[in-house]
């Protein structure tokens, strides 16, 4: 019984930090990634589809992407899904293709990109601290029905602990490589 308890509180540990992970994806940093786009929905016929199912993205270089609607009538809805985005972007339509080319990342917003980046970090810790209540009190209850002991219950609480401390960690460390990346010119 704990060590199932400990083994779910240390899957959806990582499965926060995988979230965190993923969430940086849509963080623009000076290089061109299909991530930031990829979370974009798009008008097709009446439904809103996400970009990637109804449009090939592709780097042509270190600053631009290039998107190819897989059906010509759907160059105007993507086009549209870009510009009323919060991305900021202004995409460059010629024939079937959209070209969205990315400016230079400001000293400025690099610092307000990071700001954002610990700010997701602290989310994400909080969510960890979260499970690590959660499982240490389905221990308690176990203890309260007299199905382990005050030993027990103590050691699963390290544990759980060194679990959370683990997964905290791997929260910093993605934050100073997202940094690191934010920063480099």
């Amino acid at each position: 019984m704990l060590n199932d308890i400990k083994k779910d509180a240390q899957t959806r540990m990582a499965k926060s930090v995988e979230a965190f992970r993923h969430d940086l994806t849509k963080l623009r940093t000076g290089r061109a990634s299909p991530a930031i786009v990829d979370h974009l929905k798009v008008n097709y016929y009446g439904s809103d589809m996400p970009l990637t199912q109804v449009a090939s993205i592709a780097i042509s270089d270190a600053r631009s992407l290039v998107i190819t609607p897989w059906e010509k009538q759907m160059v105007a809805a993507v086009e549209k899904a870009i510009i009323n985005s919060d991305l900021g972007l202004t995409p460059t339509t010629a024939g079937t293709v959209i070209r969205i080319n990315l400016p230079p990342l400001t000293e400025e917003r690099r610092k307000d990109l990071t700001k954002v980046v610990h700010a997701n970090g602290e989310d994400a810790k909080i969510a960890i601290r979260n499970i690590r209540r959660d499982a240490n009190h389905q221990v308690k209850e176990l203890l309260k029905e007299k199905l382990v002991t005050e030993d027990d219950v103590r050691r699963a609480e390290d544990e759980i602990q060194k679990i959370t401390d683990s997964a905290i960690k791997d929260v910093d460390e993605v934050i100073k490589a997202k940094e690191q990346e934010l920063m480099a010119v």
